[in-house]
């Protein structure tokens, strides 16, 4: 325990608090969350909004820049993961519970409740693909990449150590290294707790679900509490083994078993009319993409409760999941350019997230549309499989996917105890297995009170809440990594006396070539 700093004691006392709060008082908790979800939701929309459009707007100037050329290390550094397993890694810590239990419940949500325009029609099913991939697209990973690449490339090429505060070093210089540092980080280690906890209640709630369909084992908090205690023990001795080891070897497991589902529902399911349907919708995103990140409904109240509701929650989490999954990404990227860098983790997981949602949750509206069938009467965690129901090899779908989840889970949450490690540590790329054992019993307890305490809507409260402050935090990190940038490829300046000759040179050369 020798590596830890003040923000490890700090933000331990903190969560604590918090643990003990949601087990004496979860009703207090409760009523206060949701006074303060509905402040901010009603409050800081627009500032999430306009939030999450910079960072995307800032992601593609750094793709055409000059700066694309930097490398995220050392000028002879290499890769230290092959592209395979670093987008397998990238995919098992960013967004690989979130794919399961919103791939069918979200598109078939938007189908039949869309915002703007009536319910369960053709035009409802493109709006409800656009707005899916809205909320799991371009934005959400620009948010990724400008934390991972400001992560990397303090950590690698400038040598600090890996931590949320080293990144605004160019605008603060030595007060990272004292209080606002510290408080910095704290903010970072506190979104990262609200951002993974609201997954691992969400796999938790899957889980049970899929159980409740095969097995027919009560769906409820209890069952979902021996869940997540079942869960904890194996990522903690996931953990225990290392990021070259267990978090490898899992998330190439979840990329192999994330393929074969999705290959079998497209092929399983209406696989022209998907095809079909994603050309469409893709399309439609692209064309809709600047009006959709940037439009809120100041005259319809029930419009903006939907937008509040599921794209401002979205920009939130992904805020909040930021220095996580910026942290990880950031750690595995070593020796890649800025360009190759931004482009890999903007337009591939994008396009990748995308034609999930297509085949899942388009797999859901062509039963509901053509068919008839009731998916949007399912709970979130079940419409998945109940989808699975009215497909061949409904049953191996459907344990290949509990084990998925339970992978999903196992890797977020050991991903995540190495990055709190990592950030009340001061950076420390091998974290003491104590101190993530710590966090990892943290992440569960924080878990399973936000499940006590009012479920989804209670992860939406800390969420919103942790990522308001980041955001601000966000934003002089993205002018604080183009001050480092400017200053790395300005040209060297040459000595006035050494100037003055040069230019004495060039005029008598230019005399002899064209004499007057």
């Amino acid at each position: 325990m020798n590596k830890v700093t003040k923000v490890f004691w700090i933000s331990l006392v903190m969560a604590l608090a918090f643990v003990l709060w949601g087990v004496i008082a979860p009703g207090h908790l409760e009523g206060v969350m949701n006074v303060t979800l509905s402040f901010f939701m009603h409050n800081f929309g627009w500032f999430y909004q306009l939030s999450a459009t910079f960072f995307l707007v800032f992601a593609l100037f750094l793709i055409f820049s000059k700066y694309g050329k930097i490398k995220l290390g050392k000028d002879e550094d290499k890769p230290e993961f092959s592209r395979g397993t670093w987008f397998a890694m990238l995919f098992s810590a960013g967004m690989g519970i979130g794919l399961l239990f919103f791939g069918v419940s979200e598109p078939i949500s938007h189908y039949a409740n869309p915002p703007f325009i009536e319910g369960n029609t053709s035009d409802a099913a493109i709006m409800s693909l656009r707005y899916t991939y809205l909320h799991w697209g371009f934005h959400a990973w620009a948010i990724y990449a400008t934390i991972a690449l400001a992560l990397a490339y303090f950590k690698f090429r400038k040598g600090l150590p890996g931590l949320m505060s080293a990144t605004l070093y160019p605008i603060l210089g030595d007060k990272v290294k004292g209080r606002t540092g510290i408080i910095i980080d704290i903010v970072a280690v506190f979104a990262t707790i609200f951002g993974v906890c609201a997954s691992l209640g969400l796999g938790a709630a899957q889980i049970n679900g899929g159980l409740s369909y095969l097995t027919g084992m009560p769906n409820n908090f209890s069952i979902q509490f021996i869940i997540i205690s079942i869960v904890t023990v194996l990522f903690l001795i996931s953990a225990g083994t290392g990021i070259k080891k267990g978090i490898k070897y899992l998330s190439n497991t979840n990329m192999i078993l994330a393929v074969i589902l999705f290959a079998a529902v497209l092929i399983l399911g209406p696989t022209i009319f998907l095809l079909d349907l994603f050309t469409t919708t893709f399309g439609s995103y692209i064309q809709n993409l600047p009006a959709m990140g940037l439009r809120l409904s100041p005259f319809d109240s029930g419009n903006a409760a939907w937008l509040q509701g599921w794209t401002i929650f979205y920009w939130a989490w992904w805020i909040a999941w930021a220095p996580f999954v910026g942290t990880f990404i950031a750690r595995v990227s070593k020796g890649r350019t800025v360009r190759e860098f931004v482009v890999a983790v903007l337009v591939v997981p994008t396009i990748v997230c995308t034609l999930w949602f297509c085949v899942f949750g388009g797999t859901g509206i062509f039963y509901e549309y053509n068919l008839g069938l009731n998916i949007s009467g399912q709970t979130l965690e079940t419409a998945l499989f109940y989808v699975f129901e009215q497909m061949p090899l409904s049953g191996i779908l459907a344990f290949i996917t509990i084990f998925l989840i339970s992978t999903f889970f196992i890797t977020s949450a050991d991903s995540a105890t190495f990055v709190l490690g990592m950030q009340t540590t001061n950076g420390s790329t091998e974290p003491p297995n104590i101190v993530k054992y710590i966090w990892g019993l943290i992440l569960a307890a924080s878990a399973v009170v936000l499940l006590a305490s009012g479920g989804l809507e209670a992860m939406q409260t800390g969420i919103i809440v942790s990522a308001f402050p980041l955001t601000i935090v966000l934003f002089f990190t993205s002018f604080s990594m183009l001050k480092a940038f400017k200053a790395e490829i300005l040209p060297k300046k040459v000595p006035r006396k050494e100037e003055k000759r040069k230019k004495f040179t060039l005029k008598d050369d230019d005399e002899q070539v064209n004499p007057t």
